[in-house]
């Protein structure tokens, strides 16, 4: 039987483009050891991520349950887009069966973005996260609570380049660090306009190339900050299944 008491640990892992990274958190968020990070496959296959995961893991503490960030669509554990890994080889994957499977664990599987944004925002207003990284991942929560996921990643930011194409790395490294950071500045305009955001948080590991001045409401978070959200996945699902109309009398 699991435990239930406030001694639940979480193995938390980020799946990105170029790298995958793990820690173990506690059930409120505290980090109990140093995250480790891998260089992610390529190609990028289910099961390659699944062998490097588990190499990453394997020298880990002790866990009770395993909360995934993914660079996608997600839907129900299951991953439906997964533009920077490939989606031909991910689309209908349930990744929270396979993990669970193969770690004997139960597994909440979220978009990237929006775990790092369960793990850094305050909880008042409309708060936007955006990563940059291999692709632009974006993450919208009211009052704390995450709202639908958006691929704002794929919508046009001009005539012939989505955010992905017009900020994602592979921009960064054609145009050079001083175009880039004016196409970040455009960018940053739009949200402010579009959202019109009590604050803004920027992760990932381009946004140490940002080289203007931001906003007093914009705040710069780590992929440490980002990965603590794999506990307030975890808190959501156990608020979710303690509402009365799900408890059974």
């Amino acid at each position: 039987m699991e435990n239930t008491s406030s001694a639940i640990s979480i193995l938390s892992i980020d799946i990105g483009g170029s790298s995958i990274k793990a820690t173990i958190v506690s059930r409120e968020g505290e980090m109990l050891q140093e995250y480790k990070k891998s260089k992610t496959p390529k190609p990028a296959s289910p099961a390659e991520v699944l062998r490097v995961i588990k190499l990453l893991i394997k020298d880990f503490q002790a866990y009770h349950r395993v909360s995934v960030g993914f660079p996608g669509y997600v839907k129900n554990g299951v991953i439906c887009t997964a533009p920077n890994l490939g989606t031909a080889m991910w689309k209908g994957v349930d990744l929270s069966k396979l993990l669970g499977d193969s770690l004997g664990k139960p597994v909440r599987v979220a978009n990237d973005a929006d775990l790092h944004g369960l793990g850094v925002v305050s909880g008042k207003g409309l708060e936007l996260v955006i990563t940059l990284g291999t692709g632009f991942g974006t993450a919208i929560l009211m009052d704390g609570i995450l709202l639908p996921h958006l691929e704002l990643a794929h919508h046009p930011v001009t005539k012939k380049r989505t955010y992905d194409g017009f900020i994602g790395d592979k921009a960064f490294i054609e145009i050079g660090k001083k175009r880039w950071n004016r196409r970040m500045k455009q960018v940053i305009r739009v949200l402010k306009t579009v959202f019109n955001y009590d604050r803004l948080y920027i992760g990932g590991g381009n946004a140490d190339e940002l080289e203007f001045k931001l906003d007093d409401n914009i705040e710069i978070i780590t992929n440490r900050d980002g990965i603590k959200g794999g506990a307030r996945l975890w808190q959501l699902h156990d608020e979710e299944v303690l509402r009365p109309e799900n408890v059974q009398s």
